[in-house]
């Protein structure tokens, strides 16, 4: 969820921006996103229901404290008219950023309290695995945790007058938890997580932003001498923002590379297959009143996914729609967000076809 949240905060950039310098900042919205499927899929609807709460708190110069969770309920009517449903908390994100060096470097220190869900029962998990597909791109790709601890550094430094160079590091504990009813304890595996990024203008009032994370995780124990392992992954992100008039044009593209396990081929062990998810869009913002911008949109999402050394086509995506945004006051900002996917899955060599709305409303307030 966490990471699907900020894309969709995303769409409020100018705000939020604008909201950087105040003392407090809060979000909350709705968003809808459902996907129909052509005949030939075990599934023929999956739909999800997100009410993201975030409030972000400064104190001083040094000090901010976040806090995030959301409400979720998703469901899936199954090829044979049958429904899986699911409804709650996710987890709750606290966050604490410290400027060890204003300016230069940030601590980040998050902790994850299990308010999600866990112990669910064995019929709930294909609605689980369908909505943490990275090609559909829910809001809420994950429901709940044990738990956990991470914390990590993140530094800033000028390149030249206006460019500047960013890097940053991270360590992620995760406690231990039973994800299925009457099933075995997981002890998750530690994860780091490594950043470096680029950015600023050049020419014409052009801007970019490029960056690169590489992640690696622990293999997960499943008790019994057994484990679950996924491999080192290579995120890497770019995006220009070029000026139109009064308007403004945002390109950006981001590929993530899943590598295949280092443990695949141990006894006991329970491998993620490669995987390679590939997106491009881009978004036009024209604002129409001093208080109202129209931004149109359109994104094509392509993955691949595999164990074997050639991985398969599992689908592509294509999403287009508009947000507008409505500055109520000096404070407050509202979006309305109105969107349709529509692409094709690969099920064992048939193709089957995907459609359906994303819709959300979302305010925020800053003070």
């Amino acid at each position: 969820m966490r990471a699907r949240w900020v894309l969709a905060v995303a769409i409020m950039a100018p705000a939020v921006a604008a909201a950087q310098a105040a003392n407090t900042v809060a979000r909350t919205g709705v968003f809808f996103d459902s996907y129909s499927f052509g005949a030939g899929l075990a599934f023929r609807r999956i739909s999800e229901l997100t009410i993201p709460v975030t409030v972000t708190q400064r104190l001083g110069n040094r000090f901010v404290f976040d806090f995030a969770t959301a409400y979720a309920r998703a469901s899936v009517r199954t090829a044979s008219g049958n429904t899986i449903d699911h409804a709650g908390l996710i987890d709750t994100d606290l966050r604490a950023t410290i400027a060890l060096v204003p300016g230069r470097v940030v601590l980040n220190v998050v902790g994850t309290v299990p308010t999600g869900a866990t112990a669910v029962p064995d019929t709930t998990i294909p609605l689980f695995g369908a909505t943490a597909t990275d090609l559909l791109g829910f809001t809420t790709p994950g429901f709940g945790s044990g738990g956990g601890v991470s914390a990590g550094f993140a530094s800033a430094f000028k390149m030249g007058g206006d460019w500047a160079i960013g890097t940053g590091a991270s360590y992620r504990y995760g406690a231990s938890y039973v994800p299925v009813k009457g099933g075995g304890t997981l002890t998750p595996g530690g994860e780091i997580r490594a950043r470096m990024g680029i950015e600023g203008p050049f020419g014409g009032g052009k801007y970019f932003r490029g960056a690169l994370v590489y992640t690696t995780t622990a293999a997960n124990d499943l008790g019994a001498s057994r484990q679950s392992s996924i491999g080192d992954r290579v995120l890497a992100y770019a995006a220009m923002n070029l000026p139109l008039g009064r308007s403004s044009l945002g390109l950006y593209g981001w590929e993530m590379r899943r590598l295949r396990s280092r443990v695949w081929d141990q006894a006991g062990t329970v491998s993620v297959p490669r995987g390679n998810v590939l997106a491009i869009g881009a978004r036009l913002e024209r604002p129409l009143t001093p208080r109202t911008t129209l931004v149109p949109l359109v994104e094509f999402r392509h993955e691949l996914t595999g164990p074997t050394a050639k991985m398969e086509l599992l689908g592509y995506l294509v999403r287009t729609g508009t947000d507008l945004r409505y500055r109520m006051s000096n404070h407050a900002m509202g979006v309305i967000q109105a969107q349709l996917a529509f692409g094709t899955l690969q099920d064992q060599g048939t193709s089957v076809s995907i459609l359906g709305p994303r819709l959300g409303a979302l305010i925020e307030w800053s003070r």
